[in-house]
């Protein structure tokens, strides 16, 4: 995965921020934030961290995340912190339907837990020196580790941390299957998949390729560390440049507070009742059926039709594949 990457600097900061006012048992200034928060440390002058902080605090806000904002000393009304409140956080326990089965098992990727990173650790350690109390067990085993059902998985993720040419078969979407021979820069999920992007050898020229449509084993074709990545690639805005256009407007109801990935595409919302809300967004074949179904019974297809055959076969291919594993493993 390309290391530093913009991207990645705002998720940890982003995971940093939420661990430190979620294990704090009292609101803290941002001053001490800005200190304790590697990415709040390095900002460049006073303004630059307001501004890097309110952007933070507002999308935090957007994606449902309560942060509250509280007078510290009723003697200085301009002294306030920040706290999340873990009671609104926290999930109750939580019972599926058969449906329900069928539409995490689309979102399944096996993710191993471990403790908290170093730098949050860090993080956690500052806050605590400066007067901050620390519950650190409501941090623990947050950082996952993530494992996927792509075989090529495991083989590009080597290539592009070690910089080495690869080649391999690759199915484009008419089904015809062609070698290509690739310099990786960058493994990146983007819209639920994961994508290799790099430099196509054969073709002189940027390119990205969906993992699942590798065929076949992914076989080295050079040695290590022979170029570098561009220092301004973006693996997100590669994926987006080459993405071809919708191909008109999906309707999708979506249960109050949840789907917020498609909200945030929406181009119209209106509120059906107190449990629903209807929004239109561009329609993009296979990327918004897989966006939908990943949701369960927290949204359903409108329109238009294949879109709702595409997400009622997805969902009944995941039911199917969930059995079938079930009977792989055999009486319990």
């Amino acid at each position: 995965m390309s290391p530093a990457s913009p991207s990645a600097e705002k998720t940890e900061r982003l995971l940093n921020l939420i661990l430190a006012l979620t294990s704090a048992r009292r609101p803290v200034p941002k001053q001490k934030l800005r200190e304790a928060l590697p990415g709040y440390a390095e900002a460049a002058s006073d303004e630059a961290f307001d501004r890097m902080f309110e952007r933070d605090k507002d999308e935090l806000r957007e994606m449902g995340i309560p942060v509250t904002t509280t007078v510290i000393d009723v003697l200085f009304d301009d002294e306030v912190g920040y706290r999340i409140d873990s009671s609104q956080t926290a999930l109750p326990e939580i019972a599926f339907e058969a449906d329900e089965v069928a539409a995490l098992a689309l979102a399944a990727r096996a993710w191993s837990t471990a403790s908290i990173s170093g730098t949050t650790s860090a993080a956690l350690r500052k806050l605590r020196l400066s007067g901050v109390e620390i519950d650190e067990s409501r941090a623990a085993g947050v950082e996952p580790r993530i494992r996927t059902r792509e075989p090529a998985f495991e083989a590009v993720y080597a290539a592009v941390s070690g910089l080495q040419p690869i080649t391999f078969d690759y199915r484009k979407n008419n089904g015809e299957i062609s070698t290509r021979h690739v310099a990786p820069w960058a493994l990146t999920h983007w819209r639920g998949r994961w994508y290799l992007t790099g430099y196509d050898i054969d073709r002189s020229d940027e390119r990205a390729f969906r993992l699942g449509r590798f065929e076949g084993p992914v076989r080295k074709a050079g040695k290590p560390g022979g170029y570098s990545v561009p220092a301004g690639h973006v693996p997100e805005a590669s994926l987006a440049s080459q993405e071809s256009g919708p191909a008109g407007v999906a309707v999708v109801r979506l249960r109050q507070g949840s789907g917020y990935v498609l909200r945030r595409q929406a181009t119209l919302t209106r509120e059906i009742d107190g449990q629903w809300v209807e929004v239109h967004l561009p329609y993009r074949p296979g990327t918004t059926a897989h966006d939908i179904a990943a949701l369960g019974a927290h949204a359903m297809a409108i329109a238009p039709p294949e879109l709702v055959g595409a997400v009622r076969a997805t969902l009944s291919g995941a039911a199917k594949a969930n059995r079938s594993g079930d009977n792989d493993r055999g009486p319990r």
